[in-house]
């Protein structure tokens, strides 16, 4: 059995969700039954194939980009159009919390001077009605979306953004995520990382993205305040 280890960070910045093929693949929130059926509406409509392999190779990825190269949609209007539709159909799917989501956010919400915020490829229109669906409460500070930055996931960018807005250096972060892309960007942020095991087998997640640490699910995660910073408690995969 793998002991708990301990780290101190600045803040915590999590994925919020991504999309893939089986029902716990997320971080923070499940719509997998959203995705799967958003996917299947635009692979009829755009002659893509089979659209759950498309869910699984778009996981983590913004829709912005993934559209784009799938549906070869090259004007700006109708790619923003289609990222409406295609989110409007994965909310009807109805996300939920993912085992250990809600009393982590929670638990840090109750802590005076926990800084955290979620990072996530989804759109300003998306995400705060995926996390109001699934109950995840907005963190104080704000989220970062796909709106937010220039350059998404497996790009650093998205995880600069969300340092700065909890007004800390991305080097004191954590970043947790379940996506080979996600861990990438918080790994090109200069952060550590913590995968979850939920999207991806832990071989291959430490194969395609050395992440410092892995736990099955947020269940295996706990934080307190320590000096001005958040101590987590990992217990590990």
């Amino acid at each position: 059995m793998t002991a708990d280890r301990t780290i101190l960070v600045d803040a915590i910045l999590f994925d919020m969700d991504g999309y893939a093929l089986y029902p716990r693949f997320r971080t923070l929130i499940d719509s997998t039954p959203g995705v799967l059926k958003a996917w299947e509406l635009f692979s009829n409509d755009y002659n893509l194939g089979d659209s759950q392999k498309i869910a699984h190779e778009t996981h983590g990825r913004r829709l912005y980009d993934t559209l784009k190269e799938y549906c070869k949609i090259d004007e700006e209007e109708k790619v923003h159009e289609e990222i409406d539709r295609f989110e409007d159909e994965v909310i009807r799917g109805g996300p939920v919390a993912l085992p250990g989501a809600l009393e982590l956010v929670q638990k840090l919400n109750s802590l005076p001077g926990a800084k955290w915020t979620i990072c996530t490829s989804a759109s300003n229109k998306y995400t705060p009605g995926a996390l109001a669906v699934a109950g995840v409460p907005i963190p104080e500070v704000g989220i970062v979306t796909s709106n937010d930055v220039s350059r998404g996931k497996p790009f650093p960018d998205p995880y600069l953004a969300g340092a700065l807005r909890c007004g800390v250096d991305p080097k004191t972060c954590l970043i947790v995520e379940d996506a080979i892309s996600g861990l990438n960007s918080g790994r090109a942020a200069g952060a550590q990382v913590l995968a979850v095991c939920t999207s991806t087998s832990k071989d291959r997640l430490i194969g395609g993205a050395t992440p410092d640490f892995v736990v099955p699910d947020l269940t295996g995660i706990s934080v307190s305040m320590v000096g001005g910073k958040i101590e987590v408690t990992i217990a590990e995969a």
